[in-house]
């Protein structure tokens, strides 16, 4: 009998952590769902009109429309290439020159004074002058978005590297680690949790770079669909277009933690959960 008793409990233990694994996501459904519903009652109830800001059923009725048509698939297609190529650009360029940065005082005191210049800089800033070198065309929207990839990139990876414990450095010293050796086993665990926080900054400046990026003169992306509802006075449409900016800029962030996670396992930090 004690027997069954620790394999009932056994299994109810089991049990736990795969009903936590799915409980966990929907409670980040709470908020927006609530609200969602909150905003159709007061549509319904007459406490609003709901022309300037519509309710969720006439978003998810101009989604379905959209998504028929197959014009939401095009947009949403075209956004994320550009989002994935300007996040591409930037990480590497800001992973590259931010670990030369932290790891040399001399490029340090060189670079990062100019780079802190140009980080305070507006996206919209750029816009006319990238118009000009480089046209209305994918380069500039590309590039534009690097551009906002590429600071939160630089400035986390160039903070990790400044930040490393300097008595972790010692030790692999100590046990004469080769160069390889100890940028793979001290300076990239060290290095990797601030490391993976920069490439979410990063995406997120993207997907708001993108906006503007695709206000140079775009016929396609969401961007695009936002210009549009807006000059056809369209509120539907304009919050169908932020909607599923937040849904890409969502998926894109939980593409990267996952991917991420594996690396970071060793963590045992206070707020794992």
């Amino acid at each position: 009998m004690m027997i069954s008793f620790q394999a009932v409990g056994a299994q109810g233990e089991l049990r736990k952590p795969a009903l936590a694994r799915i409980l966990r996501p929907a409670l980040g459904l709470i908020v927006p769902v609530g609200l969602a519903v909150a905003w159709e009652l007061a549509v319904k109830l007459g406490l609003s009109n709901g022309r300037l800001v519509p309710p969720p059923s006439i978003i998810l009725s101009t989604f379905a429309d959209l998504a028929a048509t197959g014009e939401l698939q095009r947009h949403a297609i075209v956004t994320l290439m550009r989002v994935a190529a300007g996040f591409g650009l930037g990480v590497v360029f800001g992973t590259l020159v931010g670990a030369i940065t932290g790891y040399s005082g001399l490029m340090h005191r060189l670079i990062d004074p100019t780079l802190q210049g140009l980080r305070a800089i507006p996206s919209i800033a750029w816009v006319p002058l990238f118009i000009l070198w480089f046209g209305i065309f994918e380069k500039s929207k590309i590039i534009l978005i690097a551009i906002g990839v590429f600071f939160p990139v630089y400035l986390g990876v160039m903070g990790a590297v400044l930040s490393v414990d300097r008595k972790i450095v010692e030790v692999g010293r100590v046990f004469r680690l080769s160069g390889p050796a100890m940028v793979r086993r001290i300076l990239l665990p060290a290095v990797m949790p601030a490391y993976v926080i920069s490439l979410r900054a990063g995406l997120g400046l993207g997907w708001m770079f993108v906006v503007a990026a695709e206000f140079m003169g775009a016929s396609e992306g969401l961007g695009f669909l936002l210009t549009d509802g807006q000059q056809l006075g369209k509120p539907a449409q304009i919050v169908a277009a932020i909607v599923a900016f937040a849904l890409l800029g969502k998926l894109t962030d939980w593409i990267i933690a996952s991917a991420a996670a594996p690396f970071l396992r060793w963590e045992d930090a206070f707020a794992r959960r």
